[in-house]
């Protein structure tokens, strides 16, 4: 592999993957990390909380991407991304957790980007973050509902509904893996 420069990274395989908090996006990737680098757009957003000394709650992660996006931009998030990507060693990325058209737009400059979309019930996906333990992750149908209105203000729906690729994660966990991994290698031979 040749160290990225600004004319290689058209050659990398960027896949981009959405859905609501929750829906199950780390478990699937978990089925492709040896494919290629994952970078996540909430850590972008968790290590500005680190840098700035603030305790990464639910609210004050919302506060910080809302801020941010004010200030520099819809995709400022996405941006960032752009500026880690082009330091990597890959030929493979997956980028977790897009939100937004503008996003999808600032990937798409530069690479072809397939969109993936995880979705799933919600009674299943608020048992699931119940499980999972971070300290942004919501407890009731409540908090899930004002942290997804919070996802869709910054124009996840769309991001969803225009999704190349949908998988439907109300199945087990090594099922919706083994379609993942399936798929994912479909995509990266035909990219």
């Amino acid at each position: 592999m040749s160290p990225i420069g600004e004319n290689s990274t058209r050659k990398m395989i960027l896949i981009g993957f959405c859905g609501l908090p929750g829906s199950g996006k780390s478990t699937v990737l978990k089925a492709i990390k040896d494919l290629g680098v994952i970078i996540t757009m909430g850590d972008v957003i968790r290590n500005e909380a680190q840098g700035r000394g603030i305790e990464p709650t639910d609210e004050n992660l919302g506060k910080i991407a809302q801020e941010l996006r004010e200030k520099f931009g819809p995709e400022i998030i996405a941006e960032k991304c752009v500026a880690l990507i082009k330091n990597l060693d890959s030929e493979v990325v997956f980028i977790d957790g897009l939100r937004s058209i503008a996003e999808v737009k600032t990937f798409r400059t530069s690479w072809k980007f397939p969109i993936v979309a995880v979705v799933i019930d919600d009674n299943v996906r608020i048992e699931r973050l119940s499980n999972r333990g971070r300290p942004d992750d919501p407890n009731t149908f409540e908090d899930l509902r004002e942290r997804d209105q919070r996802e869709i203000a910054f124009g996840l729906d769309d991001v969803i509904d225009n999704a190349n690729y949908k998988i439907n994660n109300n199945l087990s966990k090594k099922k919706v893996q083994k379609i993942t991994r399936k798929l994912i290698l479909k995509i990266i031979k035909n990219y």
